[in-house]
């Protein structure tokens, strides 16, 4: 299967290399073009891609058409390559158009709205995925296995593409925070910054994997490691008096409100 990027800016990079990396699809099979021919075009000869020069040359020469480049311009450039549409379908990360916005320009088209994080990058990302009406099951299936390649992925409905936005788009920056913040904590007590962030960023990803394969909910798994009377418990209750819950609350609901322009 042929792949065309049209936009190749840090999204859809971190794409193609988690693709790369886990030889989900081959370079030859991946043709890109952007706006900024400077950009593209060393990335697309450091790893073996297909530059372009057009957005109809990526539609014409691809399979499915990755729509990657900001939600102003996104309607314009499905128009430009409408011509080269017939029997293809579309791949959109573009946020803020909904599934109703293409099919008033490609109402024939099938389109998967997806909506990854910047995680793909090392084939440990995580996707929404939500189809229209117009694409194919195969198409679909098509889609998700792209994406399993590099992440895990969950079919969302689309009014609820924000929440996930907030949850899996954004939150990488959170967490890259609070690892920092454990981290800096670390060297006040004597660590240096390295050594700091190495530990802080095991523990993470060692407790991320515990979520995911135990069948207990996150509490159960904080009572398990907190001993009655314990050093775990002293540090969850002031890191609660803090606000802890309440800032990660906020955190996300200022997220989701900027996502939907209520900000």
């Amino acid at each position: 299967m042929k792949i065309g990027f049209i936009g190749a800016g840090n999204m859809g990079r971190a794409i193609i290399d988690g693709w790369l990396k886990k030889a989900a699809v081959a370079p030859g099979d991946i043709y890109v073009h952007s706006a900024h021919k400077q950009s593209y075009q060393p990335y697309a000869q450091a790893n073996g891609l297909n530059a372009v020069d057009s957005n109809l040359a990526v539609a014409t020469a691809a399979d499915v058409v990755v729509l990657a480049i900001k939600p102003n311009i996104a309607l314009a450039a499905l128009r430009e390559v409408q011509p080269a549409l017939a029997g293809k379908w579309v791949i959109t990360m573009v946020s803020g158009l909904s599934l109703a916005d293409y099919a008033e320009v490609v109402p024939e088209v099938g389109i998967l709205r997806i909506m990854p994080n910047v995680n793909v990058a090392i084939g440990a990302g995580m996707t929404a995925l939500i189809g229209n009406d117009a694409l194919t099951t195969a198409q679909y299936q098509a889609g998700q296995q792209l994406f399993d390649a590099i992440g895990a992925t969950s079919e969302v409905a689309e009014k609820d593409f924000s929440t996930f936005a907030a949850l899996a788009g954004s939150s990488p920056a959170y967490i890259y925070f609070f690892i920092d913040a454990m981290a800096r904590a670390g060297v006040k007590h004597g660590l240096s910054k390295a050594a700091a962030t190495k530990i802080a960023a095991q523990a993470t990803l060692g407790s991320a994997e515990m979520v995911l394969k135990s069948d207990k909910i996150p509490f159960d798994l904080i009572d398990q490691v907190s001993s009655p009377g314990g050093t775990t418990v002293a540090g969850l209750l002031a890191m609660e008096e803090a606000g802890f819950m309440t800032a990660v609350v906020k955190g996300i609901d200022a997220t989701i409100a900027k996502e939907l322009g209520t900000d």
